[in-house]
């Protein structure tokens, strides 16, 4: 009896091939970002650390890549018709700044909570914005009717083999620059940079490993993962609204998920502090998804690291300046250099110059003050007041907790840094 032929084997959606065709494709289209050692964020994480800077891309996110790839392989009709995304952002700026180099029209559909600069700037860059929803799959569902209303080709931002490998072009540009580096950090939302980069660094380098970064409001590899296909989870609101995808996709889960060595959910205390630590020490805006690799280097998950030739990918900048001053503030409570607390002190002369020269002495600053006579309890003579200080760290936080204690200042509220 004959055996039976062999099962044909299935050729991968992206391969090394697509990768290497889509870094000549776009050459000269998007930006070779650079991808400098960071002396500042190694000695903080003790780690030997390098930033991929591909939020130097024009619109400030890898986004352009997938987005470049892809438009450069659409055909004369479908170039001339136009082409329709759903995007919380960063795709539908890659669509917009590349559809108008190429003349290509570009619609993009929008979540309602889409950063108001990001849909400023599509706009500005001749895309037809239509804002529709409160999620990613409340634009998608309306994306996939304009499309087939209009005879527009759908171009998805991470569920596209051509725009996973047009993603997957960074990691080429990364191992030309650190060919020895040992373990690539990606932030994950939908999964298609996770997918390119993973099938590239690989490909090249077999050894190398792969960390992948969600964030906890949105853990949808890791649940995909432990469930073995790509499964719905629920989302909260985050710092990463880039990231906030509620399923990884079906095309870019199963190109990602045998590549990846673990997956990190950082919360947004730690999402806050990267882009702080980013700002300070390096100089660079980044926007919540773009600093989600620093957010896990700092995190416990990783201590295993240190010593290892660390490439964080900061892929993206933009982040609206009102939120970024909100996200620092938050970045500086979660350091401990912002502390806030309630106590209550005698509403007789001299009640709260005693209290402000108790945080002078311990070296601390005060930043704000307020006063609650009405709702102080029963005591008329005495006023609850809430003070916000600056601090230098943790430490300087409980020290000045204990010697206003110790000074008979009763913490109501605001126990420890956050």
């Amino acid at each position: 009896m004959s055996r039976p032929p062999p099962p044909e084997r299935v050729r991968p959606a992206v391969t090394i091939d697509d990768i290497r065709a889509a870094a000549a494709r776009i050459e000269g289209g998007v930006v070779r970002t650079p991808c400098p050692p960071s002396i500042p964020l190694s000695e903080l994480t003790g780690c030997r650390v390098w930033c991929k800077l591909d939020l130097m891309q024009r619109t400030g996110s890898f986004k352009e890549r997938g987005a470049r790839n892809a438009l450069e392989l659409l055909d004369a009709g479908a170039r001339r018709r136009g082409v329709v995304a759903a995007s919380a952002g960063n795709h539908a700026l890659g669509l917009a700044w590349h559809g108008q180099l190429l003349g290509i029209p570009v619609t993009v559909v929008m979540p309602r909570f889409a950063p108001l600069v990001k849909v400023a700037t599509c706009r500005r860059l001749g895309a037809r914005v239509v804002l529709e929803g409160d999620s990613f799959e409340d634009a998608r569902a309306l994306a996939v009717e304009i499309a087939a209303r209009d005879g527009l080709t759908r171009i998805h931002g991470f569920d596209d083999p051509h725009v996973i490998a047009g993603q997957g072009t960074m990691a080429l540009e990364i191992l030309a620059e650190v060919p020895d580096a040992e373990v690539l950090v990606v932030p994950v939302g939908g999964a298609g940079l996770l997918a390119g980069v993973a099938v590239a660094a690989h490909a090249l380098r077999p050894d190398i490993r792969i960390v992948a970064v969600e964030p906890a409001a949105g853990a949808s590899l890791s649940a995909s993962l432990s469930a073995g296909r790509p499964v719905p989870v629920p989302l909260r609101p985050t710092l990463a609204d880039g990231l906030a995808v509620g399923k990884v996709g079906d095309v870019a889960f199963p190109l990602a998920a045998p590549h990846v060595d673990r997956v990190v959910s950082v919360d947004e205390d730690l999402l806050a502090l990267a882009v702080l630590r980013l700002s300070e020490l390096e100089k660079t805006v980044v926007e919540g998804a773009g600093a989600a690799a620093l957010a896990a280097l700092l995190s416990d998950d990783l201590a295993d690291l240190r010593g290892r030739r660390v490439v964080l990918l900061l892929c993206g900048g933009n982040i609206d300046m009102a939120t970024l001053g909100r996200v620092i503030d938050h970045g500086l409570a979660a350091d401990g250099r912002l502390w806030r607390f309630t106590t209550r002190v005698t509403d007789r002369p001299g009640g709260i110059a005693r209290l402000t020269a108790a945080i002078a002495a311990a070296g601390a600053s005060v930043l704000e003050i307020t006063h609650d006579r009405t709702f102080a309890g029963p005591d008329v003579f005495s006023v609850v007041v809430a003070v916000t200080v600056q601090t230098a760290d943790r430490a300087h936080v409980a020290a000045l907790r204990d010697r206003l204690l110790a000074e008979a200042f009763p913490i109501l509220s605001g126990d420890g840094a956050r």
